[in-house]
């Protein structure tokens, strides 16, 4: 089989596995699929390939548990928000993170209590920053 190129971003499909992953710690491809949406009506088969995929772009790791596969993610959730979001302010924002909370920021959906906890990490961050 052929090495595939590791890629730095999780197409939608593979998030989804990685957020269960996430929430799990580790799990088997049965663990995952449990705990995906009723209606998702994925086969195992497929399930376990995206898995192998996962582990071919080095985003979990599995060992052999008896005849099941125990995969196990090799970078957190943290680690990868911030990888996606520094992505989507190149592409999206110029690589300019400025433009990005202004877009954020200027939604009107946003509430008041959601703007109060944006200026309340913005302070703290500062004053980490320069204190």
């Amino acid at each position: 089989m052929r090495q595939k190129k590791k890629s730095e971003l999780l197409t939608e499909v593979e998030l989804e596995f990685m957020t269960e992953l996430w929430d799990l710690g580790e799990g088997t491809v049965r663990d995952v699929l449990d705990k995906l949406p009723d209606d998702r009506n994925l086969a195992y088969t497929s399930a376990a390939t995206i898995l192998r995929i996962l582990e071919q772009k080095e985003f979990v790791t599995s060992r052999k548990d008896g005849k099941r596969h125990v995969f196990k993610p090799t970078l957190g959730k943290d680690a990868y928000q911030t990888r996606s979001l520094k992505d989507l302010s190149m592409k999206l924002f110029d690589d300019t993170p400025a433009s990005l909370v202004a877009r954020l920021v200027n939604d009107d959906a946003l509430t008041e209590e959601a703007l109060g906890q944006i200026r309340a990490l913005v302070d703290r961050r500062l004053k980490n920053d320069s204190g």
